[in-house]
């Protein structure tokens, strides 16, 4: 009989994203952990074709260097009329410098407003891809979209990346415009974290 996990690593460097998880998971019996809280230091080489290879090879990497449980993600915007771009290179999308998410969102706008297009054509969704690795095997993936828009011009101060320009019909906002609670009920990466819980809950059973 294998003990049971009672810790699991969220294999990102990205502060946001560590704390939408531990919002995410909370009611998860298990410690949420993070590589600083860790001392990891490591940046996996994104060197996958699409966000689940990604995903996969981040959460071998941190659970190799963590001997810990770990959860990986990788994430991104695809927008219709650009051809899904900018897709698995979101967060580094056109020269703009590591973290400057405003400058990506303004040179994708300026992409758009080139083609002067109506607003149906704007369409575009967040597509995020979760994966579980423990003792070095892959448990599974998870998968999680929202669909929205792109929109004219940013909109709210709440949230980080592309979620200013990220119109939600259904909240007549973007994402950066409504509260936490509600962007992770309808979020890409609320949903495949979500989707993913059955997965840690295998880890948690110590049969």
């Amino acid at each position: 009989m294998k003990r049971p996990v009672s810790k699991l690593l969220i294999a990102s460097n990205n502060s946001h994203k560590v704390e939408e998880y531990l919002e995410i998971l909370a009611d998860l019996s298990l410690t949420i952990t993070y590589p600083a809280a860790e001392g990891l230091v490591l940046d996996p080489a994104e060197t996958g074709r699409t966000f689940e290879e990604n995903a996969i090879i981040k959460a071998l990497a941190f659970a190799k260097a963590s001997r810990l449980p770990t959860l990986a993600d990788d994430s991104g915007l695809e927008v219709d009329a650009l051809g899904g771009e900018p897709g698995i290179y979101s967060a580094r999308y056109g020269d703009t410098a590591k973290g400057d998410h405003i400058g990506r969102y303004r040179l994708l706008l300026d992409k758009l407003a080139a083609r002067n297009l109506p607003w149906e054509a704007r369409s575009a969704r967040f597509r995020c891809v979760v994966a579980l690795v423990e003792g070095g095997r892959l448990i599974g993936t998870a998968q999680g979209t929202v669909e929205g828009f792109i929109a004219y011009e940013p909109q709210g101060s709440g949230s980080f990346g592309y979620d200013p320009v990220f119109y939600v019909p259904e909240f007549e906002q973007t994402l950066a415009q409504v509260s936490s609670a509600k962007k992770h009920s309808i979020s890409h990466r609320g949903r495949a974290a979500r989707a993913a819980i059955p997965l840690i809950r295998q880890l948690l059973r110590s049969d």
